[in-house]
């Protein structure tokens, strides 16, 4: 059966109860006291998704301390917007998001920004990648231009420099870097690659020096068309940009300095759940989900100071 007639995403108070069993999967947790207690008043007659904790006595839904907390949408809708989001694999923008969901553009908009939130799984980077022999791919890309930059300007020095790196076999980890400099990439590479990795590069110089940190350092020298040698390429890493490129040119068509950081979450998110590392659609999505706790992304900045709702 298909995820997209599973009963949560058409109902709301399944969609409550869905969520509730990936994020509470030994039942209901009070978000304000941490209270466990079998004992929470179940509200969900006068409200849906509505509960209230014996100890605080503060009324909370599984919403709460998450990116969907004081969001207006349904949120089985909101599950129809996640799943659509890891299944598509060169995204999808927020305008296919408004029209297919049946929300406004602002709302579709600002949900996606949460769903990329919920991707984000940069806090979890403490394992590095690669390890003793493994294969680590490195690279950069340019895409759009800085913000600052006057309309008319062009250019390589204009464009918003991308870092990313690719354990063969694995997961990626995709950087907004200042640029293609040895001081500015060195780093990343050395705080998310394995020392006994063997490094991968093309002939760019900036590598050089920090290459001979790792177990070894194989590069492809493709301004003259060598593109491999051996095991020696970085083909996968291309591969990932080809994907990256396609989306943010073809869909998103536009992505500001400010939020790059927000869509390379998203495309190192599917690339690390994909089918060949044995993730399906519905595993991806339920993966996804569970990255939405602890997790909460304000309109505005001001709205820092108000008071979180249910």
């Amino acid at each position: 059966m298909s995820v997209l007639s599973a009963r949560y995403l058409h109902d709301e108070a399944a969609a409550f109860q869905h969520l509730e069993n990936v994020l509470w999967p030994a039942g209901p947790v009070c978000p304000h006291c941490g209270s466990i207690s079998g004992k929470h008043y179940d509200l969900r007659k006068s409200r849906v998704g509505l509960r209230k904790c014996s100890d605080c006595r503060k009324q909370f839904t599984v919403k709460i301390g998450t990116v969907f907390e004081s969001a207006h949408i349904p949120l089985n809708k909101m599950l129809q917007a996640v799943y659509l989001m890891v299944s598509s694999k060169k995204g999808i923008s927020a305008h296919q998001l408004h029209r297919t969901i049946g929300v406004t553009y602002k709302s579709a908009w600002f949900l996606a920004h949460r769903i990329h939130l919920a991707m984000d799984t940069s806090a979890s980077f403490f394992d590095q990648l690669g390890g003793l022999g493994a294969i680590v791919e490195a690279d950069e890309t340019y895409v759009g231009k800085y913000d600052d930059v006057p309309h008319r300007t062009k250019g390589y020095a204009t464009k918003l420099t991308v870092l990313t790196l690719v354990e063969r076999g694995g997961t990626s980890r995709s950087f907004h870097v200042s640029g293609h400099s040895a001081a500015a990439l060195a780093p990343y590479l050395k705080a998310n690659i394995n020392k006994h990795s063997v490094l991968m590069t093309d002939e760019g110089k900036w590598y050089t020096e920090t290459g001979k940190g790792f177990l070894d350092h194989q590069t492809v020298n493709h301004s003259e068309k060598e593109w491999k040698r051996g095991y020696a390429h970085t083909q996968t890493v291309e591969g990932f940009f080809s994907v990256f490129k396609r989306g943010m040119k073809g869909v998103y068509q536009h992505c500001s300095e400010k939020h790059l950081h927000r869509y390379l979450a998203e495309f190192d998110f599917r690339y690390s759940n994909r089918v060949k590392l044995g993730v399906d659609d519905a595993q991806r999505n339920e993966r996804a989900l569970e990255g939405i706790k602890g997790k909460r992304l304000k309109y505005r900045p001001a709205d820092e100071a108000r008071a979180s709702t249910v």
